[in-house]
């Protein structure tokens, strides 16, 4: 989908997995011959593609201990669909982007890479939406990993997912969902794709030196850009008032105080209060029983969550064992110690991490090694977060 918003900037709008967006990108470059081509990638992205074996450099450990394993998850696991969808129509996922720098370096042009890095869109993300949005995000992501089925992925028809309709159909959905991350991932991306191809068009470069006498012009700059984006870029690119400084949209939220996070420490106060209260009243039977309770409720749930995951029986008891004094613990989780124990009874090996790149079927994403240690993290976690608040009003009514 070619569209000319102005005389020196041309948008090609891709599927990312559609040969004929290969095509297009590159006979749209051959004809307009600009002086720039930019792609919707940023570094991290642009390595991602053009370095296949990038996953056999992952440290398991380092993304538990980050706290960003659920969304690592998530990642992988619509890349896993992508490619699903790639060799259902004959093209590598990013093969367009790839395309177009390889042209561009071909011809001599110049090559942009005009998005915002990766790491910082997903980590504003997180950091902006709302406890509501970021439970909503979980199930529904929790549900997409366990309860995905291959025999019921419907065919994709790649033409229609290019129309303008059914893009803005597919932008207004996720909207309804979770507002926040939609703001981030998609307006926010349109606006700093913009002011960076703007950037690299040197409209204002080129009116100073002009100002100073020097011949200078404007740069043609053909961009190529998913096809969700491409409206959004236009009206920015059309209006340049409505984008914003480029520095503010590339700074990460410092942490708020969250309701999550309140609930963290408050839960170890109201245990240490319930208990408190319940030996200081004598009754040491029922102060026993209580601490006997937290263990097993919160152990068991957590353990549950391990073994959902297909753990080892070693994280499992790891997991039970942690969850109801990491529970009182807002610093660490059940999750990351289940995780830890799995990766190294069970370390993910070198094709593990290969097969990140590559796998195309649920089975294979149940199956590697890595994904199970992912898996194990977050669903203990869960598990301990959900065995927390059953525990915690159980206790209230053992109060004499």
């Amino acid at each position: 989908m070619k569209v000319k918003v102005s005389d020196d900037i041309i948008l090609v709008g891709t599927a990312h997995v559609s040969k004929k967006s290969v095509s297009e990108v590159r006979k749209v470059i051959r004809e307009e011959r600009p002086d720039v081509v930019a792609v919707e990638l940023c570094r991290p992205r642009y390595k991602a593609i053009t370095e296949k074996k990038r996953w056999e450099k992952t440290s398991i450990i380092e993304v538990l201990r980050s706290g960003q394993g659920f969304l690592v998850l998530i990642q992988l696991f619509l890349a896993m669909f992508q490619r699903r969808l790639g060799k259902e129509h004959g093209v590598e996922p990013g093969a367009e982007m790839v395309m177009a720098i390889r042209v561009a370096r071909r011809e001599g042009i110049q090559v942009a890479l005009v998005d915002r890095d990766i790491t910082v869109t997903l980590r504003r993300a997180w950091r902006m939406m709302t406890f509501r949005e970021k439970l909503r995000l979980f199930w529904n992501g929790t549900k997409a990993l366990v309860g995905y089925d291959d025999s019921e992925m419907e065919e994709v028809d790649l033409e229609e997912l290019m129309k303008e309709d059914v893009i803005s159909m597919l932008m207004e959905e996720l909207r309804s969902f979770a507002p926040t991350a939609t703001e981030v991932l998609i307006d926010e991306r349109d606006a700093y794709i913009a002011g960076k191809i703007l950037k690299v068009q040197g409209v204002k470069r080129a009116k100073q030196l002009q100002e100073k006498g020097i011949n200078a012009q404007p740069k043609k700059v053909v961009a190529v850009v998913g096809a969700g984006h491409v409206k959004g870029i236009t009206r920015r690119i059309s209006d340049p008032k409505t984008i914003p400084d480029l520095k503010t949209l590339e700074d990460v939220p410092k942490k708020k105080f969250s309701i999550l996070k309140g609930l963290g420490y408050a839960i170890p106060a109201i245990f240490a209060a319930i208990f408190i209260y319940i030996f200081y009243t004598g009754d040491f039977a029922t102060g026993l029983y209580a601490f006997l309770a937290w263990i097993l409720i919160n152990g068991i749930f957590s353990a549950v969550g391990a073994a959902l995951a297909r753990g080892h029986p070693y994280t499992i008891a790891a997991a039970f064992l942690a969850a109801p004094f990491t529970s009182l613990n807002p610093a660490i989780g059940a999750g990351w110690v289940a995780g830890y124990v799995e990766a190294k009874v069970r370390t993910p090996t070198v094709r593990d991490l290969q097969a990140l790149s590559t796998m195309e079927t649920t089975k294979e994403f149940f199956s590697n090694g890595a994904i199970r240690v992912l898996m194990v993290a977050a669903l203990a976690n869960l598990g301990s977060m959900i065995g927390t608040f059953v525990a915690l009003p159980y206790l209230v009514t053992l109060i004499p």
